[in-house]
């Protein structure tokens, strides 16, 4: 009996597209275009047809809509084409349904979402819940306490007169760091980011040895009648130290990037430094001082380590917000505390809105 001819039957262009079998084309050598990297180490030709490799892909062969794609693989030396919707059988996840690459994405971006949640928004949210379990009068008692309202304007107090002194420092240091070269610029730009690797708690303990009754300037300040120790003073002092890097560590890579050719043409026609800082330099930081400003400000009023140290915790003196929170739940005044508490991150939400709209700002202006 003969042999009967071999009967190839492809799937029916109702549900899949078919291409008749043809001889297969020579490897792709548009490497650069084709987005699939074809090759002899993924196919023999490229088997993607998508919106940016039609023009590629119709040196293949491909004559496909830009909402599809093919996906073509050999098997026993005859060429088998499927072709379906964009995202649909033989999409590069493998059979049907959603890519493999997509799935694990949301899988990441859903633990990521849950872990958010729990580190993040569960215990912040429970603080407004418990701040108002009883209700808003409780609440607004103990914000009218006046122990609370102390702690709250030396909060207020401290951004008040630390930041606007880092922001000055800052900006002075930053300038000088990337305009000038001079020895040991290395070593002083490692310095900055001291305040960043010490404890808080260790801060304010150096600065009580050092201005306390047996530090090393105990006699000139006797004589001076200044206090820094359990006093405003030493309060400033330790939140100036650990908020020292933020303003200048923002400004120095601006400053590295920035085009010098502005301020050479301003000194050219005549403008001093003054008036090159003022009408060049500084509109091309504004952004980056601003973000460090509000960086800084946020720490300054959620400073507790060091300023706890050197300001003894009295209350009704040296107490801050941070510090009468913790004042308040050791006494078992956890309602005062928690008013605090919200407080404070009413303080911190401002800071985050006030971040948000600096940077839309700058990439606004970036755009333009």
């Amino acid at each position: 009996m003969a042999a009967s001819p071999l009967n190839i039957s492809t799937p029916s262009s109702a549900s899949v597209a078919t291409r008749p079998i043809q001889q297969l084309p020579a490897p792709c050598t548009l490497r650069r275009t084709c987005i699939h990297s074809c090759g002899p180490s993924t196919s023999k030709y490229c088997g993607i047809a998508t919106a940016g490799s039609r023009e590629n892909g119709a040196q293949h062969g491909l004559q496909l809509p830009q909402a599809h794609f093919t996906q073509r693989r050999v098997r026993g030396g005859l060429l088998i084409s499927q072709a379906g919707p964009a995202g649909g059988m033989g999409g590069h996840g493998g059979g049907l349904g959603e890519p493999v690459d997509n799935l694990a994405k949301r899988i990441l971006v859903g633990l990521a979402v849950v872990y958010i949640a729990l580190v993040v928004l569960v215990p912040f949210f429970n603080v407004f819940f418990q701040a108002f379990a009883k209700g808003i009068v409780p609440f607004l008692e103990h914000c009218l306490d006046p122990d609370f309202l102390h702690a709250l304007k030396m909060t207020l107090l401290l951004a008040f007169v630390t930041v606007p002194l880092n922001t000055v420092f800052g900006t002075v240091a930053a300038i000088n760091l990337t305009r000038n070269e001079f020895p040991g610029k290395v070593f002083l730009m490692s310095l900055l980011d001291l305040p960043f690797s010490i404890s808080p708690v260790v801060t304010g303990l150096m600065l009580t040895l050092l201005y306390g009754r047996t530090g090393w300037f105990a006699a000139l300040l006797r004589e001076t009648g200044i206090s820094v120790v359990f006093a405003f003073t030493g309060m400033a002092l330790a939140t100036m130290f650990v908020t020292l890097p933020f303003v200048v560590r923002e400004l120095i890579p601006i400053l590295e990037n920035m085009d010098l050719s502005q301020e050479e043409a301003a000194r050219t026609l005549g403008a001093n430094d003054w008036q090159v800082f003022w009408n060049v330099t500084l509109p091309n930081i504004r952004w980056g001082l601003l973000y460090g400003v509000i960086l800084c400000n946020a720490r300054a009023m959620g400073e507790f380590g060091a300023v706890s140290v050197i300001s003894g915790n009295i209350i009704g003196k040296t107490q801050t917000l941070t510090l009468f929170v913790e004042s308040a739940y050791k006494e078992y005044n956890t309602e005062a505390a928690f008013a605090a508490a919200v407080l404070l991150s009413v303080l911190a939400l401002g800071t985050l809105f006030i971040k948000e709209k600096v940077e839309q700002a700058a990439a606004a202006e970036s755009r333009k």
